[in-house]
């Protein structure tokens, strides 16, 4: 029996724990293990010695008895080694023949049931068989109750097929020992999540963390989703055991974003996170000096080749790209959401390789394949990321872009394309990569993408005389910090009213009770309807003035305000995330809106909001082609990146 529990702790993987935005790869171990032929028990080796004898086949009735005779009298361990072999040798008896058969002939004495159940689940379910593997980890669960990893399994098998009601049913009725409870708790958490219910998410969560408060991923998301229903102060509720330094150790990447303009507590967390979940290999692939190609290979690599701001942002620069020198290969493991930007985006390359279902090392070899001369990464630490495959250093020159607007020393990221405002270079001795600095901007942009059609403010219930102040980013960006400082504006401008995307509706709730104990009436709050792309371009025109997050700026959000002619007002810091929108101010001329401290952020938006002297000539200057001459001269954009990668490329 005790080698029998080794193998139920095996290193096979099959399901993750937490797939998140906020990169929880924690897995559920299976009962299973691959063993070595020469590490078989004597019982394995005779019975892989019997089936090496001939080619098996199920549907041949002799070797069907035969192999039926063979296996009333093996022990469970020993089916769990064959199958082992059978998986690795590719044999045409696979492990999931083995355990259905064992199963009809054994005896009660040859090893637990609830174990080969489980088992034959792991294998179907790894074959897509997935209703055949709900049967199977429900049988486990029938022979033993508490056999909570196969509740987890079946969970969430159910949950694939978007079962979700049965998931969260079969997790919240599972017999759970103590320490299986987290699990059982997370993976609720989990799916309440993506189903929108936050409140219920955020309240097992907690639970969860009670039970172990230094569980790194169930912490992630608490935290996180404490940040989109703007529950303030995000480290209120206490996990006894655990510090404010140590929770704050446990954010997610953009959470940290969010919370800190700060390179160092950025580098520190990126650090704590590599060692976590991306311990570097033992094998660099790409030789360092170089290919000599005639045409310069850049491969693109991200997760976000669909209706994402990432696209919004690059597929432009992609169609651009100058064939006669450069070869653009993109490495997709993005999901098809049928949008017409993904198939704009998939078209722009000379060629798209489909890698979601790669893992890292198999998509770093694929990469090493292509003999890539630069890899630029659009997901940095965001979801999807695929920096595991960077470790393995794919390609003699690796750049980071976009996807994740923070420091990240990572020693495998030679690059991070910036621009000497966002990265200055009086505090680009803390910022990591080295930054790739682009002589204008930082930024890309798309001059194509479709605006709809003009409204009115009585079209989206905004009111014709009151000034409108406006905030479109996700309400993860928005902190009680910035958020009081919006209610200060309002009250200095008794004719205003702010509009605000907030999409759940315990991120409504929070405002409105913190305006009203900030002396501001909620109905001043204007929460805007959620639209799609074209629709959304279209509405900013409504609006007065943007008032920007901080410390994780506007990035996409701010150019499109800019580009709508809505004027902005940010407060710059010291991180990359917390000077992306004054980048972007300066390259239209309105430098004057870029606070360097709270109190002047403050006063700039009420001065604007309370003088049309004031406003007027800011927004006039935003109705000409300023945007287009600037953040939009895409052909500009892209002859100095093309200069860049002329300059870091590796060549013998």
């Amino acid at each position: 029996m005790d080698s029998l529990k080794q193998k139920m702790l095996g290193p096979h993987i099959l399901f993750p724990l937490f797939p998140s935005p906020l990169l929880c790869r924690e897995k559920e171990p299976t009962m299973s293990e691959t063993p070595p032929r020469a590490t078989l028990s004597s019982e394995g080796q005779a019975l892989v010695a019997y089936l090496d004898r001939r080619d098996w086949r199920l549907e041949d009735a002799l070797d069907e008895k035969a192999l039926r005779a063979l296996l009333a009298d093996a022990p469970l361990v020993t089916v769990m080694e064959v199958g082992g072999v059978s998986r690795d040798e590719a044999r045409a008896l696979t492990p999931a023949d083995l355990y259905r058969l064992w199963l009809e002939v054994s005896s009660p004495d040859r090893g637990p049931r609830y174990a080969a159940w489980f088992n034959l689940g792991v294998e179907l379910s790894a074959r897509g068989a997935l209703d055949e593997a709900a049967l199977a980890y429900q049988n486990a669960v029938a022979e033993k109750p508490d056999l909570h990893v196969a509740a987890v399994n079946l969970g969430l098998v159910l949950e694939s097929q978007g079962k979700h009601a049965a998931a969260l049913a079969v997790w919240e009725q599972a017999l759970q020992p103590v320490e299986a409870r987290t699990a059982l708790l997370n993976h609720q958490g989990r799916l309440l999540e993506t189903l929108d219910r936050f409140e219920e998410a955020e309240t097992l969560l907690y639970k969860s963390l009670l039970l172990d408060p230094h569980q790194h991923d169930a912490y992630t998301h608490w935290l996180h989703l404490r940040l989109k229903m703007c529950a303030w102060p995000v480290f209120g509720p206490p996990l006894p055991g655990r510090s404010v330094g140590e929770m704050i150790q446990g954010a997610g990447g953009l959470s940290v974003l969010s919370l800190f303009d700060d390179n160092a507590r950025i580098n520190e967390w990126v650090e704590s996170w590599l060692v976590r979940k991306m311990p570097q290999p033992c094998e660099q692939l790409a030789p360092p000096e170089g290919y000599a190609h005639d045409k310069i290979r850049i491969g693109y690599l991200s997760s976000d080749y669909c209706l994402h701001p990432i696209s919004m942002l690059m597929v432009e620069v992609l169609e651009r790209h100058d064939r006669s020198s450069f070869e653009i290969i993109g490495y997709c493991s993005s999901p098809e959401d049928g949008s017409g930007l993904r198939q704009r985006i998939l078209a722009a390359f000379d060629r798209v390789e489909r890698v979601r279902d790669l893992s890292d090392e198999a998509l770093a070899r694929r990469i090493r394949a292509d003999e890539i001369d630069i890899l630029v990464d659009l997901n940095g630490l965001t979801e999807g990321t695929r920096l595991g495959a960077l470790r393995w250093r794919p390609a003699p020159v690796q750049v980071t872009y976009l996807g994740y607007v923070g420091s990240m020393p990572i020693p495998e990221l030679d690059y991070a394309i910036a621009d000497r405002y966002v990265v200055p270079e009086a505090l680009a001795h803390d910022f990591y990569p080295q930054p790739l600095y682009m002589p204008r901007v930082y930024q890309a942009n798309d001059t194509q993408a479709e605006i709809g059609p003009e409204e009115t403010r009585a079209d989206v219930g905004l009111p014709e005389d009151r000034f409108i102040y406006c905030c479109f980013s996700n309400t993860y960006k928005i902190t009680e910090e910035i958020f009081e400082a919006w209610m200060s504006i309002l009250r200095r401008v008794e004719n205003s009213v702010l509009w605000v995307l907030a999409r759940n509706p315990w991120a409504q709730a929070s405002m409105r009770r913190h305006a009203e104990a900030r002396g501001v009436d909620p109905a001043r709050l204007i929460f805007a309807a959620p639209t799609g792309p074209a629709q959304y371009l279209s509405r900013l025109r409504l609006a007065d003035l943007f008032l920007d997050t901080y410390p994780y700026n506007s990035g996409t959000t701010a150019s499109d305000a800019l580009r709508m002619g809505l004027p902005m007002v940010t407060l710059a810091g010291r991180t990359f995330s917390s000077r992306m929108a004054g980048s972007l101010l300066h390259q239209v001329g309105l430098g004057a809106c870029v606070a360097e401290t709270l109190d002047d952020y403050i006063n700039i938006a009420a001065r604007l909001g309370a003088s049309p002297a004031a406003y007027r000539p800011v927004r006039e200057s935003l109705a000409g082609d300023i945007w287009r001459r600037t953040l939009g001269d895409t052909a500009a954009f892209v002859h100095d990146l093309e200069e860049q990668f002329r300059r870091i490329r590796k060549a013998p």
